[in-house]
């Protein structure tokens, strides 16, 4: 089956879904759970404006939901309006703290983006306090810490984030760049190696550069 034929698919599934849902939304149109559900199947169908119009609906049901808050704050995230996003992950953690290490982490990604790097992390390390298992988190972490250039944290969560998936070609490579900055080339060239297995397009001048440390 071409890629074609599997969008076409999918998108067919989509759509077979959204109707569903769209049913039960009129049936029970104060369901924020049904809602909800529409609300992030429009996401995945990129019909940003429904998805929208339901996960704002969803709040006006119950100000207080917490999911709803950070899945609008990721399409304002990705729609580029910074404000927004940070208001309503923000929202998140006050009415649910205990539930908000997905909000952490996206305004980890917020301060990220406006190169507020110490905030940045702070997020993150946050988002880990509550949820230590989200890999992508220790990714994004290591990122920050190595443009900060504080290598030694940057190396332990390059580290934990390989520990927890060690099937993504991200961490890998994050792990090697770790390594490299850390004096360890010979194994930073072995992570580059399982990085490239895995599909990733490594740097070529970090490897010219590798290898100009191990020659």
């Amino acid at each position: 089956m071409s890629e074609e034929q599997n969008m076409e698919n999918l998108t067919e599934d989509l759509s077979i879904v959204i109707a569903e849902l769209e049913k039960k939304c009129k049936q029970t149109p104060d369901n924020i759970v049904t809602l909800h559900h529409l609300g992030l199947v429009f996401m995945k169908a990129g019909r940003i404006d429904e998805a929208i119009e339901c996960l704002e609906k969803c709040l006006e049901i119950d100000d207080q939901a917490n999911q709803p808050m950070i899945n609008l704050g990721a399409i304002y995230f990705g729609q580029g309006n910074l404000d927004k996003a940070q208001e309503l992950n923000e929202r998140a953690i006050h009415v649910q703290p205990d539930l908000s290490a997905q909000a952490h982490a996206n305004l980890g990604l917020i301060w990220q983006q406006r190169n507020e790097l110490d905030k940045s992390i702070a997020s993150y390390e946050k988002a880990i306090q509550y949820d230590s298992k989200l890999a992508t988190v220790w990714m994004n972490l290591t990122s920050v810490l190595t443009m900060k250039g504080e290598d030694d944290r940057a190396l332990k969560a390059a580290g934990k984030a390989v520990e927890l998936e060690p099937d993504s070609a991200l961490a890998q490579n994050n792990l090697a760049v770790a390594l490299f900055f850390s004096g360890d080339y010979a194994t930073a060239k072995n992570h580059v190696e399982k990085a490239r297995e895995l599909g990733y397009s490594v740097d070529p001048k970090f490897v010219e550069g590798l290898e100009e440390k191990l020659a």
